[in-house]
């Protein structure tokens, strides 16, 4: 059901998923759905935990490229880049994840917080300042989450800002204070 719901999610937007039409792709009856979700709106706050979840589990991995040998900063600038690439592949999807919950937002905070965890992670093996980790951490995912929002939008265009998306994120992550290499 959910799978259906994500697709309902992408080829429309959060309107074109309902309930019934979730039953009539994976082949029950149209109100089998209710027994599972109360509303439309819980059945979307599990789309959006779902992909909260998927975004930790790739930030995870990139929080343990630690032992790898990958350069800190390229597992910044790969974090900042998944998420700005699910706003671009899935812009449906994304804005659902960011949007204010109509329904129980339990799964979706936890599973939220559980991203951001990893992401920090991430930023604090980058940032020489360990007590502000927190806040570039905080500054980076707004200055990605706003990059990709104009660019859903259409208000970010490389002719008028004279630079990619990705080449602001490098631009971003090259000002941080650095961790000395060992």
């Amino acid at each position: 059901m959910l799978d259906a719901a994500g697709a309902l999610l992408d080829s429309g937007g959060p309107g074109a998923v309902t309930l019934r039409e979730v039953g009539a792709r994976v082949g029950v009856s149209r109100s089998a759905p209710y027994r599972h979700f109360p509303d439309k709106e819980h059945l979307l706050m599990r789309v959006a935990a779902d992909a909260w979840q998927e975004v930790g589990d790739t930030l995870e991995k990139l929080a343990a490229d630690s032992g790898t040998g990958t350069p800190p900063e390229q597992s910044l600038r790969r974090a900042l880049l998944t998420l700005m690439g699910l706003a671009r592949s899935r812009p449906h999807l994304y804005r659902l994840m960011f949007a204010t919950p109509v329904a129980d937002p339990t799964e979706t905070v936890r599973a939220a917080e559980r991203a951001q965890d990893h992401f920090l992670t991430v930023v604090s093996r980058v940032v020489a300042d360990p007590a502000g980790s927190r806040r570039y951490g905080g500054l980076l995912l707004a200055a990605a989450h706003g990059l990709s929002d104009l660019d859903l939008s259409g208000h970010f265009t490389t002719g008028k800002w004279h630079a990619g998306a990705e080449e602001l994120i490098d631009m971003l992550i090259g000002l941080l204070p650095r961790t000395p290499a060992p």
